[in-house]
């Protein structure tokens, strides 16, 4: 396939796939300027259309999955408060005149068994996060060598 693509092709699909890393710089950025690049050269070039297509297709499925699973970990996250601050775990006391406010740890009384779905969301997003990465540059290094990449976990919005 590399012997029917131009150099000029290879390098803005490429470029489509690496400008997905300006989220870093700009809000959305991760959405907004693939999307330009590729509204802007999807009609010339079909192997732009179709890299441009993946990276938003790609970026869209994260963006879905880091909101469905920060939903989801909210009730973990609130329903372990009312553990925390309500004489379980933290206790804030004036025991004595002389003693003053008293601050200290009941290891005890600590859910640990509650805790692991919080430790699980805060994994989630590091993962997802790791996912991005590996495969943004994946996907560029392999599109600008001519090749047809397709990303992993993505659904298809834009067909």
């Amino acid at each position: 396939m590399t012997e029917t693509l131009t150099k000029h092709e290879r390098t803005l699909s490429a470029v489509i796939h690496a400008s997905t890393f300006s989220r870093f710089f700009i809000p959305l950025g991760n959405i907004i300027l693939p999307l330009v690049l590729w509204l802007a050269n999807r009609k010339d070039y079909a192997f732009v259309d179709y890299n441009g297509k993946q990276a938003l297709n790609f970026q869209i499925s994260l963006f879905l999955y880091s909101i469905i699973f920060g939903a989801i970990s909210i009730p973990f996250f609130f329903g372990l408060i009312p553990d925390i601050f309500h004489h379980g775990i933290f206790e804030w006391g004036y025991r004595e005149p002389f003693e003053g406010v008293n601050f200290f740890i009941d290891w005890d009384d600590f859910p640990f068994h509650r805790l692991w779905p919080i430790g699980l969301a805060g994994l989630i997003p590091v993962a997802l996060f790791a996912i991005n990465v590996v495969y943004t540059i994946l996907a560029t290094l392999r599109t600008h060598e001519g090749q047809v990449f397709k990303y992993p976990i993505t659904i298809n919005f834009i067909k």
